[in-house]
């Protein structure tokens, strides 16, 4: 079996303006980077598909998508927070990201592919259950897990976030829910400065502070995670894949280096070998960095890719 990579031209045609970091040439950059390697021959590509209103609804109630529906200009934009703006094409792009994560699970559920990758945006992991900010409308890797957990009923999921900031959208709509189980890395302090102490026993947080080594990052990170996945046995992992990280990254103050991410992704499919029959689908958040966002996606994909 393959690696399906999602990824859809409409996701390009959201744009929150010239200067804005969460740009479309970000997954310009990947296709880029994975035009020159062998992932270009090796990836089962696929064109996701919207997500529909009632899967929308696993995690956001209606009022809230009304809202986002009816703030939707026809031209222009309109900002939901001083970072997050709606323009005439948002929507779509943002019901493909999230239709893209559902499609992902059913075809890994089915195992017509191993594993999965949703090149998509606008990314999810900020969006809490009846908020929209920090780029993000629909909580993407929330409404995966809820797809495996009730129409494919699994018992138990990870989820992986090791974007430079705190998913806390993901938090806000998963905490106490028993049968996830969410292991975080993230500057702190740092954006979105929330769900960070005092949480549930399914949330593991492991913060980082400014300048932290890569060294001093993979211990703390596997120190905080590895035994209680382990001990959690997930039958799938679901990953939050951001990559704004990278020490060349404008967004924060983080030392990794892509080989980091390579080490990450390692990590996360060996807890799924050994528990979730090498189940793994993950989807882009943050990366801001043209050029060290698409090498640290293609090591990302290199890893994902050599499971079989």
């Amino acid at each position: 079996m393959t690696t399906a990579f999602f990824s859809h031209d409409d996701c390009l045609k959201h744009n929150m303006g010239p200067e804005h970091p969460e740009s479309p040439e970000r997954i310009s950059s990947i296709l880029a980077h994975i035009a020159d390697t062998d992932l270009q021959q090796n990836l089962d590509w696929v064109r996701p598909e919207e997500i529909t209103r009632d899967q929308l609804l696993m995690v956001h109630p209606e009022p809230y998508l009304q809202q986002l529906d009816l703030m939707a200009p026809t031209r222009g934009r309109v900002f939901t927070d001083p970072d997050t703006s709606l323009m005439p094409d948002t929507l779509r792009a943002a019901r493909l990201a999230a239709g893209g994560n559902i499609q992902a699970v059913d075809m890994v559920m089915s195992s017509q592919v191993t594993n999965a990758f949703v090149c998509a945006r606008p990314p999810g992991h900020h969006a809490e259950r009846t908020k929209s900010m920090g780029f993000c409308f629909y909580n993407n890797i929330a409404l995966a897990a809820l797809r495996a957990l009730n129409f494919h009923q699994l018992e138990r999921v990870a989820i992986i976030d090791f974007d430079v900031h705190q998913g806390n959208g993901t938090v806000d709509i998963v905490s106490g829910d028993e049968r996830i189980m969410m292991c975080s890395s993230f500057q702190h302090p740092l954006y979105p400065h929330s769900h960070v102490h005092r949480q549930p026993d399914n949330i593991i947080n492991a913060p980082i502070e400014a300048n932290c080594s890569s060294a001093e990052y993979r211990k703390r990170v596997e120190s905080a995670w590895l035994k209680k996945l382990q001990n959690f046995r997930p039958q799938l992992v679901l990953v939050s894949a951001g990559f704004d990280g990278h020490r060349l990254d404008p967004m924060a103050e983080t030392n990794l280096e892509t080989e980091d991410y390579r080490w990450l992704t390692e990590m996360i499919v060996s807890v799924a070998r050994d528990h979730a029959n090498d189940r793994v689908i993950s989807t882009l958040e943050g990366g801001y960095h043209l050029r060290a966002l698409g090498e640290s996606v293609v090591a990302h994909l290199e890893v994902l890719d050599a499971v079989y």
